[in-house]
Parts: structure tokens; sequence; C-alpha cells
């Protein structure tokens, strides 16, 4: 893919990164599916070559980077075969809250772990019956007594979490009750994995990944009052602060994922010969690989601006583009991965090309962690200044 538009920092990281995913690549991963591990020795070599921590502050061991660079790191192991899904949560999410409004202890306690890979943070937003509405959002918390020392109770359930059996803590969104107006409103907690009143449920999934999905369930978990992330009064701020960067890392794992669909079915097109010429002097194979190609560079060229304008701390530009990346990035991903799997035929479907399991895994990337439809809302409403219909 062209890097015309990038840096010489930005290519020279994507061509190290491209080739750290290599050494790994697509039978790494779905031998680590297969035994139901996880990617420990790719995370730890990641982390050590200091990519997880590339966009975190430099003091705290980050690499003083922002999103553009992360994201070229997510999208080339995928591009690899070899995406780590936990980045889009640990360092994107999670490290870019607690950096952004952490206070100095907790920024001292997480930063230099989650930028180091030594420590990870798990991110748990979504509900049984609210989705990723904040609005609806049922999971509360309530002050254990009076004055800003006193303790946190924080009771809720929330589904899809990934990786939470990995990580050493999870930043909840929950809300509090404001004081002056009654009104509840959303705030970010720290839990930690073994925190007592908090539960986890294995959810069975037919997406195969090493990162497995849970059901939380939160019962009086107590919480001391410096688990709260940030100003109690921030609200939405600090929640679109971790969102902004999720949808634009989602973007890069779509992108990857859908490199990776791409270049093996070219590479099949080039060799496969039937009618004694390759597959691939056809248009009717041609076309449709040469369609995917365009449409993931098009994603890409979105998936920047939105990392630009993040990073430049236009928050409000970065989430118009950054759910316009994260949806063009989702189709671009899941027609690609079809076209690839549609080039090879029936091999396609076999194991020994690798791309069958991504029939279930690209579509990730069209519902997670906001649905296509939201996104669509999202542009009508804000963009184009239509009327709600909710």
């Amino acid at each position: 893919m062209s890097t015309v538009l990038e840096t010489e920092e930005h290519q020279a990281l994507r061509a190290a990164v491209a080739a750290l995913g290599k050494r790994y690549g697509r039978d790494y991963m779905t031998t680590v599916i297969r035994e139901g591990s996880h990617t420990g020795e790719l995370w730890a070599e990641a982390a050590k070559l200091g990519y997880l921590g590339v966009n975190l502050p430099e003091e705290y061991g980050g690499g003083g980077g922002g999103m553009a660079e992360l994201s070229i790191v997510l999208e080339e192991l995928g591009a690899a075969g070899s995406p780590l899904l936990m980045m889009i949560v640990s360092p994107a999410i999670c490290g870019t809250v607690i950096a952004r409004f952490g206070t100095d202890e907790q920024k001292q306690k997480w930063l230099p772990g989650l930028a180091d890979g030594s420590l990870t943070m798990a991110f748990g937003i979504t509900e049984p019956d609210a989705g990723s509405n904040s609005h609806r959002i049922t999971t509360t918390a309530r002050r254990d007594g009076t004055g800003p020392d006193a303790d946190w109770l924080l009771t809720g359930r929330k589904v899809f979490v990934s990786g939470v059996d990995i990580a050493d803590a999870t930043l909840i969104v929950g809300r509090t009750e404001d004081a002056r107006s009654g009104n509840l409103k959303p705030c970010l907690f720290i839990v930690p994995r073994e925190a007592p009143g908090f539960g986890r449920n294995q959810i069975d999934m037919e997406l195969h990944a090493p990162e497995k999905q849970f059901e939380l369930v939160l019962d009086d978990v107590r919480l001391p009052a410096d688990a709260l992330v940030g100003d109690e009064d921030a609200g939405l701020l600090q929640l679109f602060a971790g969102l902004n960067p999720e949808r634009i890392m989602t973007a890069a794992f779509g992108i990857g994922m859908g490199r990776f669909a791409l270049s093996r079915a070219v590479e099949y097109a080039r060799t496969r010969q039937v009618w004694k010429a390759p597959i691939g002097s056809h248009q009717a194979i041609a076309h449709p690989l040469a369609t995917a190609h365009i449409d993931l560079e098009l994603s890409r060229l979105m998936m920047q601006k939105a990392a630009r304008l993040y990073d430049d701390g236009d928050d409000v530009g970065a989430g118009e583009a950054a759910n316009m990346a994260k949806y063009a990035a989702g189709e671009a991903c899941v027609k690609a991965v079809d076209q690839a799997v549609h080039t090879l035929g029936g091999n396609g479907l076999t194991r020994e090309y690798g791309l069958a399991s991504l029939i279930t895994a690209s579509r990730v990337a069209r519902i997670a962690p906001v649905s296509r439809e939201m996104i669509l809302n999202y542009v009508s409403h804000q963009t184009l200044g239509l009327p709600k219909s909710y």
C-alpha cells in the first residue's frame, strides 16, 4: 500500500512492525486460538520494541506519539495475520483516558505498565439492555458515606468485555448521581480483577480469537475514592476521549485484516491456473480485488484523518472522522474477506489458507464497538443536521 502521505518516521515504524508481524504471521495466531492460549509472546515482543505504548507520554515510559502511530502498529500486525485485539482496549482506550484525565497517582500506577506491556486493562461499557448507549447504562456508583474520601459501591452488569481474564483491571463505565440535579451522569472507574463482588462469566462465542469475551457482574463492588478516573463532573468528555481512539483502532483492525485477506487472494490469483491462464487475468476476478484494494485505501485515508484530528486535540472533528473511518473500514474489511474467500473457491474454506475463520472475524469491525447503523445515525444527525428518529 502507498505511504506517500506519511512521514519518514511513520514509514519506518510501519516497516518495522510489518517485519515483526511477518515473524509470527497467521499460523502463530491460528495455533494460539486452537490451543486456547494467549498471544503472550507477540505481546511481549511488541512491548519490548516500544510498539504497545507508542501513544503514551514519554515521562511514563511511552513513545510520546498518538493514535496515528498506534493505528499503524495494529494495522501492520493485522496485515501480517496477527492482530492484537487488546491493543484497542489497553493502550488506546484505557491508556489514553488515564493519560488525559487520570490523577498523578493513577498515571504513575498504570501508564508505565500499560506502556511496557506488563499491565493490561480491559474496558467495560456495553450492557445487556443498553448496548453502547451511555444514556441508558444502568451500572451505578454511589458513595458509601460522605466526603471526597468515601468509598464507592459499584453495581451493575456488562457484556462483551474483551480480555478480562488476562487484564489486571477493567475500566468500567458507570453512572453517578449529580447532587445538584439528581440526574445520572457517566463516570469511569478502575476495577481490579480480583475485587470482591466483581464476577465474570465467559460468553460462548462462535468467533474464534485469542481474546475471550465476558459478561461481568458487579455486586456492590467496593472501590476506594481514587478509583474514579478524572473529574466526576466531566461526564461524556472523558468517555468520548476513549471512544474516539476505540473507533480509530477498530478501523486499523479492519484495514489490517482486509489487507491480509486481499494479499492471500492476490497471491492465489497470480498463480492459480484454469484454462491455461492465471485466474487473476480474468476481469471477473481482477476487478473485485481491485475494488477491495481501493476501498481499503480510502478507509485508511479517513482513519489517518481521524488520528490526525484526535492527536491535534480536535475531539469534535475527530469524532466525526473516527466514526466514518470505522464504518468505512468495517465495510471494506467484510468485502475484502468475502472476495478473498470467493477467489479461492473451495480452498478459501480450508484451514490451510486461513481465510475461512475471517468470515466471522471480519464482522467484528462492522458490529463493534458500535454498529454501522448507529454511525449512520451519528452522521445523519451531527453532520447532515437531520432530525432524530429517537
